[in-house]
């Protein structure tokens, strides 16, 4: 969904990022291609690669046992919708995004004339003014049917009370059996004792660029939170977990992220 314009822009700036994030590799003065690569290996890349398959797999699991509607919150440029017409076949789709990124995306979409699929709905929303019920109450979205939500890359940047109050609101409105997947980071990051070198680095980027990262969930207690909101953990992975279910044995120098962790959560 980049033009070649953007694509090139954003692959210098991330070559660029070498400097500030490993300063001794930079001095061996890469060719962008290498700065880029180093970068994307040993940053978020394999944290945005093994959350989505996470997500991915997990939906798949989730439409055998009749899922029927997937809602992507703070969807983005996501391209679900366009890269598995097969799961169309038994899904409709929902991004829930903020209506300034919907309206860019929606306008990006017909420059490239990629046709909309019937299934595949936008729901803008503003959460300063509207809460997530209330957008997926003015939507087609069926509130009787077996949903799955996957929120990806949003916990950190938001406070604890949000996160569970947005955890809640899923509760209240998707009908028992339905799943809700979302990334989080350990309370640990957000400790400068505790936090590795490089989960110190990610977030001193982040709040140079006016998106500073707030808190982090404990993971020892996830469980008992969450059953106080009406959803029951079912699985909660730790960075050993991913690494072991997506990493191991790779030759290529990606591994998981410290402090990272994945959730699958039921509606009870």
């Amino acid at each position: 969904m980049f033009t070649e314009e953007e694509r090139s822009y954003l692959g210098h700036n991330l070559a660029e990022a070498l400097k500030f994030f490993d300063p001794e590799r930079a001095a061996s003065n890469p060719n962008q291609e290498t700065a880029l690569a180093w970068v994307i290996q040993d940053c978020n890349g394999p944290t945005t690669l093994s959350r989505a398959r996470y997500a991915e797999d997990s939906l798949e699991e989730a439409i055998r046992q009749g899922v029927q509607q997937y809602v992507i919150l703070g969807a983005g440029m996501d391209t679900f919708a366009f890269r598995r017409p097969d799961m169309l076949e038994q899904l409709q789709v929902f991004e829930v995004d903020h209506p300034a990124t919907q309206a860019f995306k929606r306008s990006r979409l017909t420059e490239l004339g990629w046709e909309h699929p019937a299934e595949l709905h936008f729901v803008p929303v503003d959460f300063t003014k509207e809460n997530l019920v209330a957008a997926l109450k003015r939507s087609s979205y069926d509130p009787q049917k077996l949903s799955f939500f996957s929120w990806l890359g949003v916990t950190m940047y938001l406070t604890r009370n949000v996160v569970f109050a947005t955890l809640q609101a899923i509760a209240d409105i998707a009908p028992a059996g339905s799943t809700i997947i979302f990334d989080y980071y350990d309370t640990d990051a957000f400790n400068p004792d505790r936090s590795s070198k490089r989960m110190q680095k990610e977030q001193e980027i982040v709040r140079l660029v006016g998106e500073p990262m707030k808190e982090g969930i404990d993971p020892s207690t996830l469980a008992a939170d969450l059953e106080g909101i009406g959803l029951l953990l079912y699985e909660n992975l730790s960075p050993a977990d991913i690494e072991e279910r997506y990493f191991k044995g790779r030759t290529d120098g990606y591994h998981a992220f410290e402090h990272v962790h994945f959730a699958w959560a039921v509606v009870d």
